[in-house]
């Protein structure tokens, strides 16, 4: 049967969560640390400015991103969209463990995590040729545009006259 804690008690109630990447179980005394680690890292925060460059190893990779140790010591993520302007299928392409990168600080969330991006240290995508700059194409899609509206008139005329 469960006893409840007096009032002034406090109640210490035994999870279990489970790291699907590591495959074990954890138990609440893991998720404490976790809890007073957040809370001590949010002074550290301040250290760390959005829109800094800041230099990082690769830590660990993952399929969605790479973590990066900075030189304070703290992680932070390069998420796969981040690390290349162009498709990143695979972050083992871009990136190895070991690998001394640049980065630049997206966001720093409130519990202490840390959003990188490689992408936003590259130069800017190449602008894309302007619709309507092809004179042959505007032509084409002229003449396609008045046929289509005199098929168009021609369909209504014919139906109208079947109801008369």
């Amino acid at each position: 049967m469960l006893a409840y804690p007096a009032r002034h008690e406090e109640a210490v109630v035994p999870t279990r969560s489970i790291d699907v990447h590591r495959g074990f179980a954890q138990t609440d005394r893991l998720s404490r640390k976790r809890r007073d680690r957040k809370g001590k890292g949010t002074a550290d925060i301040a250290e760390i400015e959005m829109g800094a460059v800041v230099d990082g190893t690769v830590e660990r990779i993952t399929p969605y991103g790479a973590f990066l140790k900075l030189e304070d010591g703290r992680l932070g993520l390069v998420h796969i969209s981040e690390i290349d302007r162009n498709y990143v299928k695979d972050v083992h392409d871009h990136l190895r463990e070991g690998d001394v990168v640049q980065a630049k600080v997206r966001a720093i969330k409130e519990d202490g995590k840390i959003d990188l991006s490689i992408k936003a240290l590259q130069d800017p995508a190449p602008p894309r040729p302007r619709r309507g700059s092809d004179p042959e194409f505007e032509q084409m899609l002229k003449k396609f545009m008045r046929q289509s509206e005199e098929r168009l008139v021609d369909y209504k005329r014919a139906v109208e006259h079947k109801r008369k």
